[in-house]
């Protein structure tokens, strides 16, 4: 897909969402058909089915073959799997980035450090706010990479960046990743950043993803704040029984 497609669908897939939120569409509302988000887009197929992709992912639409999309009755619900899952296409998590700094430098200086990497090996590192549909921050990114790996990466669209789906395109084989949470306290910075008070509480996630040859492929911090969202983890047991 071209830059240009992929900013397309990331434009129709806003105003859809705007859509959703702002109670114009209802829970249980059939949003347009394929052909018919087209013609008021003016865009191909195949962008339309990537920014419903993504509203379906996020959990805001929820759609059935033959019968069409419709607006989901519960939002703002979002699988912890898809931040850790290897194999899946898309964003971890859903809604818009802002880039506030990406650069290359030294592992000494990265704010992670990767295990396993020398110091004077160069890393790239990317910081990102993600927004809600209202433009306020909700999350902060930061990830670092061994540039041996990412060499390209500054060169790509980094705002619907997702780097195991980059890393996956430039042949990368990952095959592991692990999420740790914990609590964490805000400090004035953030405090400022997310307009809550200085100690609020709210989670660190730190994701490590690695490569089958036992290299550090990335190492990404987020803090998530406190708010409507909410995280889920589903596990299927349909097949349990057969094994006893």
């Amino acid at each position: 897909m071209s830059e240009r497609d992929l900013l397309l669908h990331v434009r129709i897939r806003r105003a859809l969402e705007a859509r959703i939120r702002s109670g114009q569409w209802g829970p249980g509302t059939r949003i347009p058909t394929e052909v018919q988000l087209c013609e008021e887009f003016g865009v191909s197929r195949i962008t339309v089915q990537r920014a419903l992709r993504d509203l379906a992912d996020a959990g805001l639409i929820v759609r059935f073959r033959r019968r069409g999309s419709f607006v989901a009755q519960a939002i703002g619900q979002h699988n912890l799997l898809r931040f850790t899952g290897l194999l899946i296409q898309g964003a971890e998590m859903h809604g818009d980035h802002r880039v506030v700094a990406a650069q290359v430098l030294p592992a000494r200086a990265a704010r992670l450090r990767l295990p396993g990497v020398p110091d004077d090996e160069a890393v790239v590192q990317m910081e990102r706010h993600k927004l809600n549909a209202a433009g306020k921050v909700i999350n902060t990114e930061l990830h670092v990479l061994p540039f041996r790996l990412a060499p390209d990466l500054l060169d790509q669209p980094l705002e619907p960046l997702t780097t195991h789906a980059y890393l996956r395109d430039r042949g990368v084989e990952l095959v592991r990743a692990r999420l740790y949470v914990e609590p964490y306290a805000v400090g004035q910075d953030e405090a400022e950043l997310f307009g809550l008070a200085s100690g609020t509480p709210v989670f660190r996630w730190t994701r490590e993803t690695w490569t089958r040859r036992g290299e550090i492929a990335e190492l990404l911090e987020e803090i998530v704040t406190p708010g409507s969202e909410r995280f889920y983890v589903e596990t299927d047991l349909s097949g349990s029984s057969d094994r006893h």
